[in-house]
């Protein structure tokens, strides 16, 4: 991860954002991807313990944030001998802007048997950084199949570039959960633009990422009436991970992504 700014300043509880942790959608808000980043950051540190694999994530971005300091509030709802449930709330000074919940599940012997298992994709880890004049975002994208040049399925790889949080070294399962609210855009692009935007994603894992270069490749789009549904595979660099699944609401065309 190369030495640029970090997105957040951990001051005195709270998550003081830099001015480049705004949202692609406005300059002024923050980028959905960096709630579903500290809730499972927060989710790690509180309620994470050796043996207890996270099996799923799933964030819910019901309020657009300014960028305002935040805080992640977690419980822990559940707490057995296989499982484990914790929720996190964030919230800024004008109330709360995200909610997540994560399952851990207590790792074991793997059954025997065989199963069909998800193919791993043929796309090898990029090689040094990605080609110029591609989107401006915050991390580094390698666009395998261009950006709505066809209808689909499209895949990327993503590598982080900054750290989450000011002197911190992000986590892999963190890294996994900033991946994957880049499910929305690249399931719900078409020849036309980008014209939604998520309410939520559901990152379910396998096990946890191996390499900093994340994979995600579209398996499936439905939309109707404004409203869309979107799953990626991810993967990294050793195969495929797990899935995300993706709801989003049609924007208006006035704010599509080209």
């Amino acid at each position: 991860m190369d030495n640029l700014g970090a997105f957040f300043a951990l001051t005195k509880g709270e998550y003081v954002p830099a001015p480049h942790a705004h949202s692609p959608w406005a300059v002024d808000m923050l980028h959905g991807r960096l709630l579903g980043g500290l809730a499972a950051r927060a989710i790690e540190a509180e309620h994470g313990e050796e043996g207890l694999h996270f099996a799923r994530l799933t964030v819910d971005l019901f309020r657009n944030s300014p960028l305002l300091p935040l805080t992640v509030e977690t419980v822990r709802v559940r707490d057995g001998r296989r499982i484990r449930v914790a929720d996190a709330v964030l919230s800024t000074e004008q109330g709360q802007v995200a909610r997540a919940s994560a399952v851990l599940l207590r790792n074991g012997e793997q059954p025997p048997g065989e199963l069909t298992h998800t193919r791993a994709w043929e796309e090898p880890v990029p090689q040094g950084p990605p080609p110029p004049g591609g989107l401006p975002l915050p991390f580094e994208l390698w666009q395998l199949t261009g950006w709505g040049d066809r209808p689909g399925p499209h895949r990327a790889w993503v590598r982080e570039v900054r750290p989450l949080v000011e002197g911190e070294a992000i986590s892999p399962f963190t890294l996994a959960a900033l991946a994957a609210d880049f499910a929305s855009p690249l399931s719900n692009v078409g020849t036309e633009g980008l014209h939604y935007i998520n309410a939520d994603y559901t990152l379910t894992l396998s096990r946890l990422p191996r390499s900093p270069e994340l994979g995600l490749e579209t398996i499936g789009h439905l939309g109707d009436e404004g409203v869309a549904l979107g799953q990626c595979v991810m993967h990294d660099a050793q195969g495929p991970i797990g899935y995300v699944v993706v709801t989003a609401v049609a924007n208006p065309p006035s704010r599509a992504l080209r």
